[in-house]
């Protein structure tokens, strides 16, 4: 390890028997195996608290050099929800009527989809992803982050994660582009928008696509 005059404190992390350890990552799979993408949302309200603990798991995935390069805007304000879809969907549109090609629109098929987006209002929380190209230091001068996208997306993992294991649904919308919600928000230059995740219980009727995730051999290559 390199020598360095940074702190360095002990780490204990739990540790369990082998068959602890296999029962775990087993009940963990088994968990995210059950999460599925939702776009029929409740207005249920869910508790400020929640949506704290939610983010700040998020924050705790690694990042490059430790920069931290995220910003995670809250929205539950309804007006502002409402321009948010509003400025969404006139995207959606133009994509979904030009920008996107044949293959994309047909892939797009099986799910349903469409440029219409109401679970932007109907979810109690939007959760607007900000990635930090760089840092501002207090003389105005700019200090590089590293690796921002990978890390912005682990981030991104660990909330989508979380939201999951608190019993809520998400979805990751990806309208493009993204920069109205740079002005909506009033976001620094530094900050580019990332993902949009709506927050929240599903609907009582929900439904989802019958779809099937690729097998372990399908997704992995193993060198024993």
């Amino acid at each position: 390890m390199a020598t360095t005059s940074f702190p360095f404190i002990p780490y204990h992390p739990a540790q369990f028997s082998t068959e602890e350890t296999c029962a775990k990552a087993t009940e963990f799979y088994r968990l995210m195996d059950s999460r599925r993408s939702v776009r029929e949302f409740s207005d249920k309200p869910v508790p400020r608290e929640v949506i704290e603990n939610i983010v700040m798991t998020a924050s705790t995935a690694p990042s490059g050099a430790h920069k931290q390069p995220w910003t995670f805007c809250v929205v539950s304000n309804p007006e502002l929800k409402k321009q948010i879809r509003e400025a969404a969907e006139k995207e959606e549109y133009e994509s979904y009527n030009g920008r996107m090609t044949p293959e994309w629109l047909e892939d797009l098929a099986p799910l349903g989809t469409d440029w219409q987006k109401p679970f932007l209002e109907v979810a109690p929380w939007l959760i607007i992803v900000f990635k930090k190209v760089y840092d501002v230091k207090e003389d105005g001068s700019k200090r590089n982050n590293y690796y921002v996208a990978e890390s912005v997306g682990i981030s991104c993992g660990f909330l989508i994660s979380a939201i999951h294991k608190a019993g809520l649904v998400t979805l990751t919308h990806t309208p493009s582009p993204m920069n109205f919600l740079s002005k909506l928000l009033n976001r620094p230059a530094n900050e580019r928008p990332y993902l949009l995740l709506p927050v929240g219980y599903p609907a009582a009727d929900v439904q989802v696509p019958d779809l099937k995730r690729k097998p372990l051999e399908e997704v992995s290559v193993w060198f024993d």
